[in-house]
């Protein structure tokens, strides 16, 4: 399936996001966006359009200009005439950018890519700032089985808030508990859709108001509940916390490692680099980006 990316968020709550877009602030080696673009590809989901907005040719840039070496163990021989990969990212994603508009909403930026959905009958889509260890094809056989034309991940909410209970007409309180120990769940941003999704949209609506009541009022929702591990990063605080997973080597969301059949995610030998990278022909113009990867 096609993977729907919304990429044209500003971060303004991120201080990382003050020089560049929100989902090309880093964890680690990577965007959140490659993170996340990661994920799904783990499950062989590797069409992806991305909605740009804010931004947009940061994002375009970061991809043409895109370095296997930087995430991957490699060997460096003939004085850099010769890069030989111990792994490789994107060499078979193939990813659509479209421009969605500056300011549109979720709703708008879906509207704008539908064209190059035409003969999907169903897709993916993903906010780009979440990440999780949900088992994809958990949520998949869900949507297939109950026969909808939305799903969305449910989640318990990552904060440390309390939730506050007083009795009717007073302001005596009659409890507090984490909000996290409740029944209050969340969008996680994780959404499966058949292409009639689009005939609920009408101009100008976001997404997850006036399209999804439609669907609510028809009994085409879904909401797939998921009790592991998901983040939204949405503040530096938010940042930090990922990063600090991603430094302790078991960040959760790490579904693809092992992809080779083995608990080290590196092959035990080099493959050669040739497929992936441009080089330029001179010695010591150093490593580009697997533009190859992207155009292909």
């Amino acid at each position: 399936m096609k993977v729907v990316l919304f990429c044209g968020g500003m971060g303004l709550r991120i201080r990382d996001a003050e020089n560049v877009p929100k989902p090309l602030v880093q964890i680690g080696y990577r965007p959140v966006l490659w993170h996340v673009m990661k994920y799904y590809a783990h499950y062989g989901h590797k069409d992806f359009i991305l909605c740009l907005g804010y931004g947009a040719d940061a994002i375009k840039r970061y991809f043409l200009d895109y370095s296997e070496c930087a995430s991957n163990d490699f060997v460096l021989s003939q004085g850099g005439r010769k890069v030989e990969l111990f792994n490789s990212d994107i060499h078979d994603w193939r990813i659509t950018f479209a421009d969605t508009g500056i300011n549109s909403n979720i709703g708008q930026r879906l509207k704008a890519v539908e064209r190059y959905l035409e003969g999907e009958d169903e897709f993916l889509a993903n906010y780009s700032d979440g990440l999780t260890d949900l088992p994809l094809p958990q949520q998949l056989d869900h949507f297939h089985r109950n026969k909808k034309v939305a799903s969305f991940l449910c989640v318990l909410p990552n904060l440390s808030y309390h939730v506050v209970s007083t009795e009717p007409g007073s302001s005596l309180v009659t409890g507090v508990h984490a909000i996290t120990n409740g029944s209050v769940r969340i969008n996680g941003g994780y959404f499966a859709f058949k292409k009639e999704i689009f005939d609920y949209i009408e101009e100008g609506e976001e997404l997850v108001i006036e399209p999804f009541q439609r669907l609510i009022d028809e009994k085409q929702l879904l909401g797939y509940t998921y009790d592991g591990f998901w983040a939204g990063m949405d503040t530096f605080k938010d940042r930090q916390s990922l990063e600090s997973l991603w430094g302790s080597g078991s960040a959760p969301w790490h579904a693809w490692r092992g992809d080779n059949g083995t608990d080290d995610p590196r092959p035990s030998a080099p493959v050669p680099v040739a497929e992936f990278l441009d080089r330029r022909s001179a010695v010591g113009n150093g490593i580009t980006g697997s533009r190859k990867a992207i155009r292909n």
